[in-house]
């Protein structure tokens, strides 16, 4: 009976210490309950951290030294060159004429795809002569922002450049207002648009949208990412959706406010917190690099790492965890599955690990003084996968680093307000580099193109092949890469049939001068 009561005993004891253990397991260890969702990184990945996997090359990258000249060169600003920006501010396609109605537009994606949506939509309410509604940002899947057009960009200075293009309306009138997001979700209607083609030509539009446009008045295009061809357009079109990612799309004041103060605190770190105004003076006698910046967008989040089926060296339990969070996500339809992790390297099809960027940064000359500026929302392996580029370069920030948590407050939690601060802060740096393609690194490649900025394509193909080598000695590394991107710095591309225009804006964009 005694020996019955206290088993009894030692039973509700234990059911009570796993309870409790379920209660603070949350609190403490979140990553081993979350779900499995786009941005929560595994328990594998966060408690199971690689080494680095190159260590000789590490070594050899912690003992650089690089003469004058190189660095000299390496922060001087690009030459001029034959291209130059000529989208005019005056009117390029003419005066709006009668509207045909009403064009309303669904963007989802992130911050630049949808930004690359937005000009597009312009070109097509052009095509139509419509009037454009401003675009409706869906909510984001991965991030779940739900930010809209107005809290990002100044809708005023958007309506204002284009007017003499199109006419664009805050929102429908009355006798619209019934022209929902919630309306289309529920049942097929007559005025939703959802067979745009990817990459439709201007005939399309005025087969398919035209006749729905003057039976209803409206027409709503959705999904709509992608659904106008860089090709066979007349130029003045072409001309049309750069002046709207160029000049019409401005962020909203306190984005561009906490984005130049970012800037002036990673060029003047000594008054980091100073809301005094700081002057910009050069001084002959500083080191060279001082007060200048490289933005690093480093996209390594959960997505990217399992979508490329690359091995990121953390081991079995995180090639599991990976294969498993591509077959919930993509129910196991990714090419790269096919394909081994060496086959993938020496394609360029691996994302640079936050390791290896730090390597190729360090072999084009940058030094552990570089003020380095981290633009990415979450580094999937936390803090622990960056810690070989921190070595590298300690003098990295990001947002956090530089701004007080009262100063981000109006961003916070918002990915595509924190994102747009990411782009204010990479359009201004001094270079500009991104660890693997992407739309921000398509974004930022064209944007600086157009704004003659020195942006740094990394060679994915040559490094994946030097960092499979692990026999090779930083000297040769160094030399190898150093020269493969001597020509990768920003030097104009002419865009190429079936190019995207906001990644290659000449000549559609530029003209020689």
């Amino acid at each position: 009976m005694i020996n019955s009561f206290c088993c009894q005993c030692h039973s509700q004891r234990g059911a009570a210490y796993a309870a409790l253990l379920v209660m603070i397991l949350p609190v403490m260890w979140p990553a081993l309950v979350s779900p499995l969702g786009h941005a929560s990184p595994s328990a594998f990945s966060e408690w199971n951290a690689p080494k680095p996997r190159h260590l000789s090359l590490l070594k050899g990258a912690l003992q650089r030294e690089f003469a004058n000249e190189q660095k000299s060169e390496l922060w001087a600003p690009l030459a001029p060159q034959r291209w130059k920006p000529c989208v005019p501010s005056s009117s390029i396609t003419g005066n709006p004429v009668k509207s045909t109605g009403y064009i309303q537009v669904f963007l989802d994606g992130g911050l630049n795809q949808q930004r690359m949506g937005i000009c597009d939509a312009v070109a097509v309410a052009k095509i139509l002569n419509a009037t454009l509604v401003i675009p409706h940002l869906e909510v984001n899947p991965v991030w779940q922002d739900s930010s809209s057009f107005e809290e990002i960009y100044d809708v005023d200075h958007f309506i204002n450049v284009l007017k003499d293009e199109i006419s664009v309306i805050r929102e429908l009138p009355s006798e619209y207002s019934w022209s929902t997001r919630d309306y289309y979700a529920v049942a097929i209607r007559a005025t939703r648009i959802k067979t745009a083609p990817v990459h439709a030509s201007a005939s399309w539009y005025l087969e398919n949208v035209l006749p729905i446009l003057q039976s209803y008045g409206i027409a709503a295009i959705a999904p709509f990412s992608h659904r106008l061809a860089f090709d066979n357009l007349p130029g003045e079109l072409q001309r049309l959706r750069c002046k709207v990612n160029f000049r019409a799309l401005a962020f909203v004041p306190h984005i561009n406010a906490l984005g130049e103060m970012l800037v002036k605190r990673l060029r003047y770190p000594g008054r980091a917190h100073s809301d005094e105004y700081i002057e910009e003076v050069v001084d002959e006698n500083v080191s060279q690099g001082s007060g200048k910046y490289v933005t690093l967008h480093l996209r390594f989040d959960k997505d990217m790492a399992a979508h490329s089926a690359c091995d990121f060296g953390g081991g079995k339990a995180e090639r599991l965890a990976l294969a498993k969070y591509r077959q919930v996500i993509w129910q196991g339809r990714v090419m790269n599955s096919q394909f081994t992790d060496e086959e993938l390297r020496n394609q360029g099809r691996c994302p640079l690990t936050p390791e290896e960027i730090g390597l190729l940064l360090a072999a084009l000359g940058f030094d552990s003084q570089t003020r380095l500026y981290l633009a990415s929302h979450k580094v999937y392996g936390g803090e622990a996968r960056i810690s070989s580029l921190r070595k590298l370069f300690p003098l990295m920030e990001n947002k956090k680093s530089l701004a007080s948590s009262d100063e981000l407050v109006k961003v916070e939690g918002k990915a595509s307000l924190l994102a747009a601060v990411d782009y204010y802060v990479s359009i201004k740096s001094d270079v500009f580099i991104s660890a693997s393609p992407g739309n921000m690194h398509n974004a930022m490649v064209g944007h600086r193109t157009y704004e003659n900025l020195k942006t740094i394509r990394p060679n994915m193909a040559l490094l994946g092949q030097l960092f499979l080598n692990k026999s090779l000695e930083w000297s040769e590394f160094q030399q190898q890469v150093y020269a493969d991107h001597r020509g990768r710095q920003g030097q104009i591309r002419v865009r190429k049939p079936k190019q995207s225009i906001y990644t290659y804006p000449a000549p559609d964009c530029m003209c020689l001068g």
